[in-house]
């Protein structure tokens, strides 16, 4: 059973180049720079592209997943460098500075005398502990400060000449843009003029007939090769139906498929048509030269303060009253895949009225389930697991309770990621941010503060904060700093790194939905279809902020519990590994904004403050306020915290922040003006509008295309840019 089983799902190891086999479309950097079958020369040999996914080069990466992944697996490195010299300081002064305490029992197998609670309160290595924790947060500086300088971002003309304009009146015509800013701004050029449709039901048809199209040629080569016409049950899991009964009568799969596909055809023809009168108010505009755009979006952000408008208007023309220009907000253009084509018609009060009720629910649900004990302890008290007990089987009784913890540990965060998938955000580079930072921000509630301080939920956490008169306050603050609360976090550092990283590496959520997907195909010819769609872009955000929750775990308690530094450069280490071979084999690139990896250094920094933050917290609950060593902690978090405060809010500091990086234009690499080799008239169109956008046609576009205008794969790529699909999309396309 398991040799069938490796049979039937092997391919699950590798997606993404069985995906692109299979559909004849590659993704490369530089369409010189590889061909398919330098793509597949690891595949050669039983599971030797498991092995060659350790051994590649960062170049064949990039030309196969692109900039993204490099900065992201760079940053990955300059992590590990940093958690190599925080060990040698850790494990090398920290550590037997502890262990030369004498408060608690000379046990050998005592983890306790491992950490900073093994010193007395009068000991003056305490001011060891303080000092070494200002220079990890100006290794962190550093490090973050070089990653930075080594990420290349390459500009490309063709996003710098175009602007992004939202605030217009849904009857605006093209004609009266381009002749407004010919009248207003005549030393300026505008090549085209792009508005923006309501697409997204003529997305989900397009991939529908995609599909179907897609079948239907299957079938037909089959019956050109074998001379005999298939049939098939058109139901879900018809494919196991194999006798006919009322109600599971099976017909001519090419007939069938060829009704689908007329019938998506005429369904798509009509909104098509459709589509022209839904305008969203949204407009590309294209100029000839980056300093054109450049000047007009200069005008516009002149009559602004800060999104505040103040006296003065942009240049007039005679369409300015009619195009009411005034309402207008300019700013760049993103890359065209970077924008989520099917999430622009959500906009305006609409949008901001969801984003409150998913967050607002959100919020409600999170403040008092914040971690998986308190939502058993909230079931036990409903009785929900007492049948369980009744059954008196010793094996379940105990399993029962770990398996709940540890499906509710992963399922919390999910209904953070989902949440921001359902905000429909403009482009995937916003939606992987903001996930990035939910995420990231509940678990360390979730994994770090919370258990810190021995609280179970935001609820109990507000209240230890603010309930003075709460009999639980002394109480809790006992349980602070116990001398084996760091095994806590150093087992769940070790878990992370050998149970967290097989997962990841196995991605089992996702082969159990490609399982059930299979399951529920109707024919062969979906089955090949759901193997060619089971690859999808990379999520930057959620990957970053796991890895960084545990960064963070390790350099908050790097000082007060030395010893989880070396477990920590461990899970680095295996997390960086797993990565490589996933970006490569399982997953299909991204390309996002570089605000996108400069989020991920913020938050990095975030580490090191924490770290001083528990540090003063220490000094605080055992040496109390007025100690040195405490007044200091807080002079150097207090200064830390203003010189945060001032770079992000006034712009101080720009000479000291780790976000300097180097633009390279393509222009001047190449030569010549543009080094896309799609028209600009066909940019910042919605794959779904291109003239005969059929399966055919856009594979043969794709194939010319540079990795700038890459696409997705049969789903029509583009068409989805959407990174969600990974996540809902697959529930909706699996119909589970």
């Amino acid at each position: 059973m398991s040799l069938a089983f490796l049979k039937r799902f092997w391919d699950y190891g590798r997606v993404a180049l069985v995906s692109e086999a299979e559909c004849g479309v590659r993704y490369t950097h530089s369409s010189a720079s590889s061909s398919a079958p330098e793509v597949l020369e690891y595949d050669s040999g039983f599971c030797s592209w498991m092995a060659a996914a350790f051994r590649m080069h960062d170049d064949e990466i990039h030309d196969r997943c692109g900039e993204d992944a490099i900065h992201y697996l760079t940053f990955q490195r300059h992590i590990i460098c940093l958690l190599v010299a925080v060990s040698i300081l850790s494990v090398g002064v920290i550590l037997p500075v502890n262990l030369s305490g004498d408060l608690l029992v000379k046990d050998p197998y005592s983890f306790g005398r491992t950490t900073i609670q093994n010193l007395e309160t009068g000991n003056n290595l305490l001011w060891l502990h303080t000092f070494f924790a200002v220079v990890y947060l100006i290794l962190t500086v550093v490090f973050m400060s070089h990653h930075m300088k080594t990420v290349t971002y390459k500009e490309e003309n063709i996003v710098k000449c175009t602007l992004f304009i939202t605030g217009l009146p849904k009857n605006a015509k093209q004609e009266a843009i381009e002749g407004h800013f010919i009248a207003a701004y005549p030393t300026c050029t505008v090549l085209e003029v792009q508005l923006c449709y309501d697409v997204a039901r003529l997305i989900h048809l397009f991939r529908k007939r995609n599909e179907a199209e897609k079948s239907l040629d299957y079938y037909k080569r089959l019956y050109e090769k074998h001379g005999k016409r298939a049939k098939i049950n058109p139901k879900p899991c018809g494919q196991f139906c194999c006798c006919e009964m009322r109600g599971c009568k099976r017909e001519d799969a090419v007939d069938y498929y060829t009704r689908v596909t007329n019938e998506l055809i005429e369904e798509f023809s009509k909104e098509e048509q459709a589509v022209q009168n839904k305008p969203l108010g949204m407009a590309f505009v294209t100029f000839q030269e980056k300093s054109m755009a450049t000047y007009i979006l200069k005008d516009f952000n002149a009559c602004k303060c800060r999104s505040i408008k103040c006296k003065g208007e942009p240049q007039p023309s005679s369409y300015s009253k009619e195009l009411r220009v005034t309402n207008w907000e300019v700013k760049y253009a993103t890359y065209p895949e970077n924008i989520c084509w099917n999430n622009l018609s959500v906009c305006g009060l609409n949008w901001w009225v969801r984003w409150w009720c998913i967050n607002l629910s959100l919020l409600i649900l999170l403040f008092f389930l914040t971690t998986p004990s308190i939502i058993i302890s909230t079931m036990d008290k409903f009785n929900v697991t007492k049948p369980i007990h009744y059954l008196n089987n010793p094996i379940i009784s105990q399993f029962f309770p770990t398996l709940l913890l540890w499906s509710f540990s992963a399922l919390l965060p999910t209904i953070v990621y989902y949440s921001t998938l359902l905000e429909s955000h403009w482009t995937k580079s916003a939606e992987n941010r903001i996930m990035m930072h939910k995420v990231y921000i509940f678990l360390i509630f979730m994994v770090l503060i919370l258990p810190s301080l021995g609280l179970t939920s935001l609820d109990f956490f507000f209240r230890w904060l603010f309930d003075r008169e709460s009999s639980d306050s002394a109480i809790r603050l006992e349980c602070v700093f116990l001398p084996d609360q760091g095994a806590f976090f150093v087992n769940y550092v070790i878990a992370s790194a050998f149970v967290g990283n097989g997962m990841e590496l196995l991605r089992l959520p996702g082969l159990i939905l490609y399982t059930i997907r299979m399951i529920m195909a109707k024919s062969s010819a979906e089955r090949k279809n759901i193997k060619q769609q089971q690859a999808f872009e990379y999520e930057f955000g959620a990957m970053y902020a796991w890895m960084l929750c545990v960064f963070t775990v390790i350099m908050a308690y790097s000082i007060t519990c030395p010893i989880i530094v070396p477990f920590g450069l461990i899970y680095m280490l295996l997390k960086h590994m797993v990565d490589r071979y996933n970006l490569y084999y399982a997953y299909l690139p991204a390309k996002l904004e570089k605000k996108m990896h400069f989020s991920a250094v913020n938050q990095a920094l975030a580490a090191p403050i924490l770290c001083l933050f528990w540090l003063y917290f220490f000094s605080f609950l055992r040496l109390g306020f007025k100690a040195p060593t405490t007044m200091f902690t807080l002079l150097v978090v207090s200064i830390t915290i203003a010189v945060c405060v001032a770079y992000t809010c006034f712009a101080c500091f720009k000479h000291l922040s780790p976000l300097n990086y180097k633009i390279e234009d393509m222009q001047g690499e190449s030569g010549s003006t543009d080094v896309r080799t799609t028209p600009a008239s066909s940019m910042y169109i919605p794959r779904v509008l291109h003239p005969h956008s059929t399966e055919r046609t856009m594979f043969a576009h794709e194939e010319q295309q540079t990795y700038g205008t890459m696409g997705n794969d049969t789903l029509g790529a583009e068409v989805t840019s959407y990174s969600a699909q990974s996540a809902i999309g697959r529930i909706a396309e699996g119909s589970i």
